[in-house]
């Protein structure tokens, strides 16, 4: 079925399209301290909600979100509409891997849970170097191991061992491209268990009301699948987190 569809579906519950809680978004941006008319682009935006909220706190930032679902774009343009229709926001239907930005540098890079986009989060973090400014952030968010991954656990979500890192090695990707660290937000359990079991009832109640859907079968196998590999093995092993790099030093 259409990756799109499916994802829609399964992220109708959610506000965050990752496993986050919205307190921790919050802090995050409150710790940002965006300048007047600063350049904001997100990449793989999802349903903006990040993009929204930095408005909402910085009013008088630009920004651009980019992602290649029409059902994130149309969601995102709602919220656009109703809760900030003067903010200075525009989005984009498009690959992120392919924006160039042009000439445009900006303040604030971010590309938050979408690195396969980039062939991974150093390649995400080398992509998004070359759309900043000078001294701008780059947020990135990206899986880590919390232990060694089980082999059957990788075969049931189709990864392999290779594609994650440690949560120090995440950091440490940033300093190879001359980036510094200064804050990092780790996803709890709870904040797992609530995106994961958000989509099982989200695919749930979308099947119950929609019988005659073609997909059905599709989506409910895949979810059922997932949730079983997350309650057998994933709920200890695998790790989420945003990552605050400055692309150099300023007065704060």
């Amino acid at each position: 079925m259409n990756q799109w569809k499916f994802f829609d579906v399964t992220h109708r519950k959610h506000i965050l399209c990752n496993p986050m809680s919205v307190e921790k978004i919050d802090r995050l941006i409150a710790l940002l301290h965006m300048e007047p008319a600063a350049r904001v682009v997100d990449i793989a935006c999802g349903k903006g909600e990040f993009l929204i909220r930095l408005a909402e706190r910085y009013p008088r930032i630009s920004g651009l979100g980019i992602d290649s679902s029409p059902f994130c774009i149309a969601d995102v343009r709602k919220k656009h509409h109703d809760r900030l229709p003067g903010a200075s926001l525009r989005f984009l239907e498009m690959n992120g891997a392919d924006f160039s930005g042009d000439s445009e540098r900006f303040d604030l890079v971010a590309c938050i849970g979408a690195s396969w986009i980039f062939g991974g989060h150093r390649g995400t973090l080398k992509a998004l170097c070359t759309l900043a400014a000078p001294r701008s952030w780059i947020i990135v968010g990206e899986p880590f191991w919390m232990c060694e991954p089980d082999a059957a656990y990788l075969a049931a979500i189709d990864e392999k061992r290779e594609n994650y890192g440690s949560h120090a090695d995440n950091a440490d990707a940033g300093r190879e491209q001359g980036l510094e660290l200064v804050f990092s937000i780790v996803s709890s359990r709870d904040d797992w268990d609530v995106y994961e079991g958000l989509q099982w009832y989200a695919a749930e109640a979308w099947a119950d009301s929609h019988p005659d859907d073609p997909d059905v079968e599709t989506v409910l196998q895949r979810v059922r699948n997932g949730k079983a590999a997350y309650l057998r093995w994933g709920r200890e092993t695998l790790g989420w987190a945003i990552y605050v790099f400055r692309t150099g030093g300023r007065a704060w």
